[in-house]
């Protein structure tokens, strides 16, 4: 920890009282963990990192294919049972990590969800959630909501159209944010209720940065300006592929992949040319480490906390390859050879290069000497299902004749922004929120009429609802962000018609919420836990080891999230 943050940090405790004398001597006389290092492997199950540690028969000829992640497994504590939020979805799962909290508290449930409390945007953003109306103090119309690549200014653009630069929270059409009633744009570090760790950490004087892959997720900084996330990088993982000729440590230019690149599909369509789009992150994390701004043309300092998302594995799991042959050592097939997870050849090459990513991080932090000093935290934003190909079903399907998805059942009871635009919030999961609540019960009735054609498993509504979320509802008697209803379908059933995926996330289901967690740091010893844990859990912990109270949190005070067990700063 720098003196910086040890003396923002006292001074804060004196003037505020904020923080536990235990917390200000820790920080006061220095810890230990002066960096933090958050990374997340999206999709990545718990499963997934046992097979590539240990070696699985019908992978890399039984031999382990990820020695940089087992190396930290040496120096850390493994997670076996860790779950994530639910919904799994990359939003939900992306806050929970930086603020320690479930929807219930944190109001995020999908990248697009719904609001009835706000009024639509300005203008029809970029996915198409239509513009409309608003008049300050009057009441709101209720909305949907788009913290994606929707609300870039030119979402096609790697850069998301922001006038210069490299994209970040400049690249964000405040014209496409849904509004509050005083028809303010909402922006995205605002539509989140709690604070975050990267908050908490820039306001004790701590330096932060964060990578990811929507200008929207600029969120992780939690309420203000904007300005918790010092060093915020966001290459659009939805835009038109082009050359990166700025990729420094990946031949990138031209693309690997040039098929999928003479298509003009984005980088979620090929195996190869995700690993570019990833690669530019890592590179902005290696840049960091050195002491420099993410595309390392200014001096600035290591960050106290810092990190990124990859989403090689996510793809390397659910892409159903489209551009005809695939290039040697690839499988046109993502995701699994069977129910133990053996990884397809697609989805070993995914892991194999994350696994190499890491390595070249932690190889540049003990370039640097700070090694000894960061802890790293390796888990993932979700899962993904159905690791058993067997289980897989499509609805309504490539052919569109598999059935009904719920939305679809009881569309006549959704509001008009559900029906129309962006569409309904459904994956392997489906949040619907209701035109008039007092339907509820019809529509739960229409959609257990119809439950074996819509693949349904399970409908929370009513109390099963309210036990794990706020009632739904309008100001002040229920939440207006909370689904009416939550179906939760059966195993490896996916509400899509798309022909590039066979897997998915946002549901409840194991494979969706069940991921790897690992803690490292040279001066741990290997131990493993079994026990239950949730990566809402990783934001105390991180506070913890910076020598700051979890307690800052809103979300730790309100749902008594826990510090990581077993662990000792």
């Amino acid at each position: 920890m720098t003196k910086k943050l040890r003396t923002s940090v006292v001074l804060a405790a004196i003037l505020l009282g904020s923080v536990s004398m235990t917390s200000v001597q820790a920080a006061a006389f220095g810890q230990s963990i002066g960096h933090v290092l958050l990374i997340s492997i999206d999709g990545m199950h718990a499963v997934d990192f046992t097979n590539c540690a240990v070696g699985i028969e019908g992978a890399n000829s039984g031999a382990p294919y990820c020695p940089n992640l087992a190396l930290l497994a040496n120096k850390g504590v493994t997670y076996v049972n860790a779950a994530t939020s639910k919904p799994s979805d990359s939003f939900p799962g992306l806050m929970a990590l930086v603020t320690g909290s479930s929807p219930r508290t944190m109001g995020i449930y999908y990248d697009v969800a719904y609001d009835r409390s706000l009024n639509p945007p300005a203008q029809t953003t970029g996915n198409k959630l239509a513009g409309g109306p608003c008049t300050p103090g009057a009441t709101p119309s209720g909305t949907r909501t788009e913290y994606d690549e929707g609300i870039d200014i030119d979402q096609t653009q790697l850069n998301g159209g922001a006038p210069t630069g490299d994209g970040g929270i400049n690249s964000i059409n405040p014209n496409y944010l849904v509004r509050d009633k005083n028809c303010k744009p909402v922006y995205p570090w605002n539509f989140i209720r709690t604070n975050t760790i990267f908050g908490v950490i820039h306001g004790a004087g701590g330096y932060t940065a964060w990578s990811d892959k929507h200008a929207s997720y600029s969120s992780v900084g939690g309420p203000g300006g904007g300005t918790n996330v010092d060093d915020y990088f966001s290459p659009e993982i939805n835009s038109t592929e082009v050359a990166m000729p700025q990729n420094k440590i990946m031949n990138c230019n031209p693309l690997p992949d040039s098929a999928a690149f003479n298509a003009g599909d984005d980088y979620t369509g090929s195996f190869q040319n995700i690993q570019c789009y990833d690669s530019l992150k890592v590179q902005a994390i290696l840049n960091e480490i050195d002491g420099k701004n993410h595309d390392g043309t200014a001096y600035k300092q290591v960050p106290e906390l810092f990190g990124m998302n990859f989403q090689a594995v996510s793809i390397g799991q659910k892409l159903l390859y489209q551009h005809g042959a695939v290039a040697p050592g690839y499988s046109e097939t993502g995701g699994y050879l069977d129910s133990v997870g053996t990884p397809s050849d697609s989805l070993l090459q995914e892991i194999e290069f994350v696994d190499n990513m890491i390595g070249m991080m932690v190889s540049e932090l003990k370039k640097q000497n700070v090694y000894d000093t960061t802890l790293i935290i390796i888990t993932a934003k979700h899962g993904q299902s159905p690791i058993d190909r067997a289980r897989l079903s499509l609805i309504p399907g490539h052919s569109g004749t598999n059935g009904e998805p719920p939305s679809q059942i009881i569309s006549s009871y959704l509001p008009v922004s559900e029906t129309s635009g962006v569409g309904p919030t459904e994956d392997d999961v489906s949040l619907l929120w209701l035109s008039d609540e007092t339907q509820t019960a019809n529509a739960v009735a229409l959609l257990e009429s119809d439950a074996s054609l819509a693949g349904i498993g399970e409908i929370f509504w009513g109390p099963s609802l309210s036990t794990l979320y706020n009632t739904p509802g309008v100001p002040p008697n229920g939440d207006p962000r909370t689904p009416d209803i939550i179906v939760a379908p059966n195993v490896g059933v996916i509400y899509t018609t798309s022909k590039k995926k066979d897997m998915e996330h946002g549901g409840f289901a194991h494979d969706d919420t069940n991921v790897i967690m690992l803690v490292s740091n040279p001066n741990f010893h290997a131990s493993t836990v079994s026990s239950a844990v949730e990566t809402s859990q990783v934001a105390p912990t991180i506070l913890e080891a910076l020598g700051l109270n979890p307690n800052s949190l809103k979300a730790v005070r309100q749902e008594g999230t826990q510090v990581l067990p077993k662990l000792s700063f």
